[in-house]
Parts: C-alpha cells; structure tokens; sequence
C-alpha cells in the first residue's frame, strides 16, 4: 500500500486505533466434486419416464381463460375455488424455468410421483411467462394425468400468471 499521502500523526493515531485488533485470515471453501451413483440416476430416471407416459402431445379442449384453472370431477369444485382463493399453501415448489418440453414433462411426472410419494397434497409449478410455449403445455399435460385432482392458476404471492397451484389425488395411493 502507498503511504506517502498520509502524514506522522495519522500513522501514530491509526495504530493507537489498531491496537488490539489482528489480521483475519481468509477462509476459502473448495468445492470437491462428488461421486455419483449412475443406479441411482438410471433409476430416477426410469421412474420419471414412466411416469410422463400419462402426457401426451394430445390436445384436449381446455380453455385458457384467464385465470387457467382445471377440476377432474365436479365433486372437487370446492377444492378448485379454495385453491383460487389462496386457501392451500403450496408444500413443494418445481421451477421449469429454462427446460424444453421434454425435461419440462419429465420433471413434472417426476414432481406428481413424488407428491403421492411423500404425501404432497397442493405443489406449485413455475412455468413463467417467456415465449408462452410451457405455460399453454403445462395445462394440458396436468389435466392429462389421473392424480391430478385440480390445478388454479397462483395468487400473487405463489407467482401469479407465471405459475399453477396443482392439487394432487394423495389418499389413494
């Protein structure tokens, strides 16, 4: 460091100042790579294609009436409003930010078998806004699949039109 700008004095009260005190070492976290286990993703992986075979690339009539919302049977309906309302509080996020349509489907699959899994009633799925391609797919895909019981559109708070509040059949599994 260049000293030459500061005169006797300051020198003398900085090390008064300075007395006590030290020079902290620098911490630096490495991080070590770590192994992974190739059964453990086949695995996984096998469990996510088997379960996006529920979701096709067919089209069904499913309006996209702003807010986007879906119920499988009419005796959810006041499942479907308490949704809209704000009354369910999602237990588990899924962000697709960034994923084509066919990590999309697969980590949406995968997100369903581990909400029965771990007994997940109400998930939310962020989609975002970007080119619109995910976010008119997603509503499709879910209504698709049969442990889908409703899925609403987010409040605000959960990501508003960028993301659906998904309501998952858990009792019978």
């Amino acid at each position: 460091m260049n000293n030459k700008g500061i005169n006797k004095s300051d020198k003398i009260l900085f090390r008064q100042v300075m007395y006590d005190t030290y020079r902290i070492k620098q911490d630096v976290i490495t991080y070590k790579k770590q192994k992974t286990d190739k059964k453990l993703i086949s695995k996984s992986f096998l469990n996510e294609l088997n379960h996006s075979h529920y979701f096709t690339s067919y089209n069904q009539l499913l309006s996209f009436e702003s807010p986007i919302r879906y119920v499988r049977n009419n005796i959810y309906n006041k499942e479907l409003k308490k949704l809209s309302r704000g009354y369910y509080k999602p237990e588990i996020f899924l962000d697709l930010h960034g994923l084509n349509q066919r990590q999309a489907k697969m980590k949406l699959a995968s997100l369903i078998m581990f909400c029965r899994d771990q007994q997940l009633f109400c998930a939310n799925v962020m989609h975002g806004h970007g080119e619109h391609i995910l976010k008119k797919q997603i509503p499709l895909w879910l209504a698709q699949h049969p442990h889908v019981i409703a899925f609403h559109q987010a409040i605000k708070i959960f990501g508003g039109t960028a993301a659906l509040l998904v309501l998952v059949d858990i009792k019978n599994f």
